[in-house]
């Protein structure tokens, strides 16, 4: 089962400013504007070595900058091994959560050995971005974030372990607090790997950067640091875990006719006219009555769609577990995008016609600036996300997107 193990992180030193200046969220929510006032704040931001750009000499200037910064010592390894609690702590409409979990080395292993699990399909293009970076610079600049299931043993020793004032404690421009202790006693790292012994990982998010490293390692060979990867590991009973759905914006298509599509729906799906204003408490509404429904808005006018029966996904995914099929995503993909606007597969996976946000503000601006359609979906449930591990299959794409995103830079790991 799950093999983690302690490392020493690559860390920003004193010399390099203040951590709230140095830290960023993950390169792939980063804007252009974003990505030029965190270096405008300080040079040394991580943003330097996470996005550097796409082009062949980028990459190497990543790498030419992480080496030059350690040779100033702008970043330092821990001179112990080390397992790292991060938590965050924020607070979403109008209610506070927070959630702690660790930092460490894991070894890698492929999907097919049942150990470390995903959950959603991913986008080659991103996949192939990141391969590139850590072959330049033989670095995980930020963790994946994974799951597991808990029999308080962990909760425990985490608990003991982070009682004092964290060594780190910043707020970020969201009003995300972020808090690190560190883990360096033996005896304690070794209770901590014990407990991982007999565990398998769900991925909640970095697929695409543990393919990438599945693919590293092949590339450089089984040894040492290359066969783990960096992750943040935490309870997927944790009452401070929040999902976040991803809306779907339509756009591009030949022929899109609100009326057809509003007829071919009503073949499974109640079809009610509503204000845009009353979608999000009506989905929220379905939501806590297990129902399947979405939002759907033209620009002009919105609609409550309202699956009657799952069973037709029987029929519509014959060979996918029960878990998968009534996925509200995978009610999306398959009854509406595919068979009502001949949206295939291959076009979702390469973003053609259907682009993502997590904004149902920005969905509808979308719509209404000449978009087709959107689509305004409740999120998934974390048991969801387990139940269709567990079955070896995986969601469509963008269908998870917890919240807050993991900081970047306070840990790095070091690789080659």
């Amino acid at each position: 089962m799950a093999e983690i193990k302690p490392f020493r992180a690559l860390r920003f030193t004193e010399k390099a400013g203040a951590i709230n200046e140095l830290c960023c969220p993950p390169y792939d929510i980063i804007s252009a504007d974003e990505q030029k006032a965190y270096k405008e704040k300080n040079p040394y931001n991580i943003i330097g070595l996470e996005l550097p750009g796409k082009e062949a000499a980028d990459y190497e200037a990543a790498a030419n900058r992480q080496n030059s910064w350690i040779e100033n010592e702008i970043l330092k390894q821990d001179d112990k091994d080390t397992i790292y609690i991060y938590e965050e702590d924020f607070e979403v409409a109008g209610k506070r959560y927070s959630f702690r979990g660790i930092v460490c080395r894991v070894k890698l292993y492929h999907f097919s050995e049942n150990v470390v699990l995903p959950h959603e399909e991913t986008l080659n293009g991103a996949k192939e971005d990141r391969f590139r970076l850590m072959t330049a610079t033989g670095s995980n600049f930020s963790q994946i974030y994974s799951l597991y299931h808990d029999d308080g043993s962990t909760a425990a020793t985490v608990a003991e372990n982070s009682s004092s004032a964290a060594e780190i404690e910043f707020t970020d421009g969201d009003g995300v607090t972020h808090r690190m202790w560190r883990i360096t006693d033996d005896a304690e790292i070794s209770k901590l790997c014990a407990q991982f012994a007999d565990r398998k990982l769900y991925i909640a998010d970095g697929h695409h950067r543990y393919e990438t490293a599945l693919r590293y390692r092949d590339s450089v060979g089984h040894a040492g640091a290359s066969d783990y990867v960096m992750m943040f590991l935490i309870n997927m009973d944790n009452s401070g875990l929040v999902v976040f759905p991803t809306h779907r914006i339509i756009n591009g298509l030949d022929s899109f006719d609100t009326a057809a599509v509003l007829d071919g729906c009503r073949e499974d799906f109640e079809v009610l006219a509503v204000e845009k204003a009353d979608i999000q408490p009506m989905l929220d509404k379905k939501y806590a009555e297990n129902k399947k429904a979405f939002g759907f808005y033209d620009g002009k006018n919105a609609y409550l769609l309202t699956l009657r029966d799952t069973a037709v996904m029987e029929k519509v995914l014959p060979n996918a577990s029960k878990a998968l099929r009534e996925l509200d995503v995978s009610v999306l993909h398959s009854l509406l995008l595919e068979r009502i606007l001949k949206i295939d597969k291959e076009n979702m996976a390469n973003q053609k016609n259907l682009t993502y946000t997590r904004s149902a503000d920005e969905a509808f601006a979308a719509a209404e600036a000449g978009a087709d359609a959107c689509f305004i979906l409740n999120p998934t449930r974390v048991e969801e996300i387990a139940a269709v591990s567990q079955a070896g299959e995986k969601m469509p794409q963008k269908s998870t997107y917890f919240y807050p995103k993991l900081i970047t830079g306070l840990v790095m790991n070091k690789i080659l």
